[in-house]
């Protein structure tokens, strides 16, 4: 039983000060969430129990260490992804703290992309909310093994059961419980253990306190034995060795159970439970105690996988492989370009020629710093599984793979979301016009899911972000960072153009004479609709196929025809908004001995769909949001209708606690402002989350107001 907080203990009782390099004694994790589920608290705790820090940063005082950036602090949440580094029971742990908004979900992509586990973190009185679903899902895409952290014990309403419940209905997941807690609500006072059958407890007021371990309580000793019990039979349904001892013995020894739910973790077939309050500084060490236990170091995951020459290549996780890394964040700092690294295998040295392989040319390692937030320490070198920081590398971007020049490997980027809301903006003053420019084109190369471009028609400046508080922060940042103050235009929202009815046997012929060879080509195509499943996500582009018969238009040519079609789709007759949704084919044609080439039938495919879009019914989409509304149950009557004024489609709510979380679909469009007005229904204790879930078509009444706009 420990009786005083020694930094770098495990509830184990092993202590160390420094953790051994080596892939077995490293954990990559990153900590996921909806926004306010704790997770910047949780990190914090972390940060102090292992002695990383040795004062608690607080969220609401604006000192917490991940949250460093000015506009973290002012608005309290999570906007840029923080890689922080401790140490805990001779391991060391890489932890990643991740936005939990979804106009950040680009910055938690770029994480998982790099990370070998994670911890999923979940309020016990709300369970799983709609972007900690978001977040799951990302994880689910890279396969990154999770456990669940199930927060705010302490909190009135919390409800372990609950929370359970909602994992397993709105995440499908098999939720293993290895705790059991002990006191509920403000009488949270610790776990216990189900693993090992102990108590663990913190007893006193918020603050940190020592743990205390000892046996479980009296009157939760039959529910301990039943919870046990129950666990031990999921476990042994699903994990065949753990099956064979549970049928001889009829029960699992803690090591079978604890090695059970390791594998089954890292397969990705169960989900281990853990509860605590992160805020009073309860059941923090045991979390740390399972992140070791079951989620993978780098030597669990398979090598990683990449490509040379197009042909599939893999990088076992060695430190004396030839050397392979990610950059996945890229930060501009008052000394230079900060890139941040996962290496994959091999070894970096500081003064290293490395090439950048997505670019083509070489790089040379300045310095190689092990990364706390915003505060840096230098290291001689970073091995196979390392999380680091790299100073002077020139112009590798976020995505970039870095390897040995005498081993060139090219490793599968992270995603880059699509941004689907945009702002025009212009300097306040002409003379800070180039200013802006350089300053966009580093906020760009800082968050790729930034975009940039020039109205080709207006001329005007457009920044296209994931959503309005993105580009709040991009702007704000501008002004900050760069001393620019900007001018903003209302927010203009990504509309697409798709095909309501098709044409059937347009005829198109594109002949041109101007002295010596000349071009000719020779088209007949049929346009329509796809199905209303595809074309309901508003990317689905284009559909191409030839019906030619006959050899009449040869294949090299017919390629060049499907070209020209998808050039065609970059402006659609109603407003110039991309066209998306339909179904090209290519039924006849015609060419000339002398005069027929690809260019000429690309340009024949290109005027031929245009033509054919102009003679076809169109129709306008606009991009649709699903939005969670949580209100107090006395607003939940002017929420709906605002909602419905907004054309609104409310598809389910759920009371809980006192408060209401109305689900709708609302257009992007009708978004905008959104925030101030819910604080104004709600006297400021309403929330929402948003997130892009694809296209519907603009009602008639709408689409007028738009395209005269």
């Amino acid at each position: 039983m420990r009786t005083d907080r020694t930094p770098h203990a495990s509830t184990t009782g092993t202590t160390t000060a420094t953790a051994v390099a080596t892939n077995a004694t490293v954990r990559n994790i990153g900590i996921l969430a909806h926004v306010d589920a704790g997770k910047t608290t949780l990190t914090e705790r972390v940060l102090y129990a292992t002695g990383a820090t040795y004062k608690r940063g607080e969220v609401h005082d604006g000192t917490t260490v991940t949250d460093f950036d000015p506009q973290e602090r002012d608005r309290g949440i999570t906007i840029f992804a923080a890689a922080v580094s401790c140490t805990w029971d001779g391991h060391r742990i890489n932890l990643i703290d991740t936005p939990g908004h979804v106009d950040f979900s680009d910055e938690v992509e770029r994480s998982l992309r790099v990370l070998d586990g994670a911890v999923a973190v979940f309020d016990a009185v709300a369970g799983v909310e709609p972007q900690s679903e978001s977040v799951w899902r990302q994880a689910d895409r890279h396969q990154v093994p999770r456990i669940a952290f199930v927060n705010k014990m302490d909190r009135v309403g919390a409800d372990l059961d609950a929370a359970v419940a909602s994992l397993r209905e709105r995440l499908h997941v098999v939720p293993l419980v290895v705790q059991l807690p002990i006191g509920r609500e403000d009488g949270f006072t610790g776990v216990v253990d189900l693993v090992r059958m102990r108590a663990l407890t913190w007893t006193g007021g918020p603050g940190p306190r020592p743990v205390e371990v000892g046996a479980v309580p009296e009157d939760l000793r039959e529910e301990a034995r039943q919870r046990r019990r129950l666990l031990e039979e999921r476990v042994a349904e699903l994990h065949p060795a753990a099956l064979e001892e549970y049928c001889a013995t009829a029960a699992l020894t803690p090591a079978t159970l604890a090695r059970a739910l390791r594998e089954l973790t890292h397969a990705g077939e169960g989900v281990v439970v853990l509860c605590g309050s992160a805020y009073r500084d309860r059941a923090v060490e045991p979390l740390l105690d399972a992140v070791l236990a079951y989620l993978p170091s780098p030597a669990d995951v398979p090598p990683v996988r990449g490509t040379l020459d197009g042909e599939p290549q893999e990088r076992a996780a060695d430190p004396s492989a030839p050397f392979a890394a990610l950059a996945f964040k890229v930060n501009a700092t008052a000394t230079g370009r900060l890139t941040c690294l996962r290496v994959y295998s091999g070894t970096m040295r500081k003064g290293d020629t490395v090439l950048d392989t997505t670019a083509g040319r070489t790089e040379r390692i300045g310095r190689i710093l092990r990364v706390q937030a915003d505060r840096h320490a230098e290291v001689d070198r970073a091995v196979a599984g390392d999380i680091v920081a790299v100073v002077g590398l020139k112009a590798t971007r976020a995505g970039a793979t870095l390897c040995a020049p005498d081993a060139p490997l090219l490793l599968e980027p992270p995603a880059v979301a699509v941004p689907v809301v945009s702002v025009a903006g212009e300097a306040r003053t002409a003379g800070d016009t180039g200013r802006l420019s350089a300053a966009l084109g580093r906020l760009v190369e800082e968050d790729p899911s930034l975009t940039v471009r020039t109205d080709r028609e207006t001329g005007q400046t457009l920044l296209s972000g994931l959503g309005e508080l993105h580009l709040e922060v991009a702007v704000e940042k501008l002004r900050r960072a760069h001393g620019l103050l900007v001018e903003v235009g209302r927010p203009r929202v990504a509309y697409r153009e798709t095909v309501a009815r098709g044409v059937s046997g347009l005829v198109y012929r594109h002949v041109k004479q101007d002295g010596g060879a000349g071009q000719f080509a020779h088209v007949v195509i049929d346009v329509e609709p796809l199905d209303e499943e595809a074309r309901g996500d508003g990317g689905a582009g284009l559909v191409f196929r030839s019906a030619v018969v006959g050899g009449r238009v040869p294949q090299e040519y017919v390629r060049a025809v499907e070209a020209g079609c998808r050039d065609a789709l970059a402006e659609g007759p109603l407003g110039g908004h991309p066209v998306t949704g339909l179904r090209v084919t290519l039924t006849d044609g015609a060419t000339h001995p002398k005069d027929s080439s690809e260019m000429a039938f690309r340009a024949a495919g290109r005027f031929a769909l245009r033509e054919a879009l102009r003679a076809a019914v169109m129709e306008l989409l606009e991009p649709v949001a699903e939005v969670a509304v949580t209100v107090p149950d006395e607003a939940v009557g002017g929420v709906l209708g605002d909602i419905a004024a907004r054309r609104g489609r409310v598809s389910g709510s759920l009371a809980r606690a006192g408060t209401t979380t109305v689900t709708a679909a609302v257009p992007l469009a009708e978004l905008f402002g959104y925030a101030s007005r819910l604080r104004g229904r709600s006297q400021g204790r309403g929330t929402f989350t948003s997130r892009p879930t694809g296209y519907a078509p603009v009602p008639a009444a709408v689409r007028e107001r738009v395209l005269s706009a």
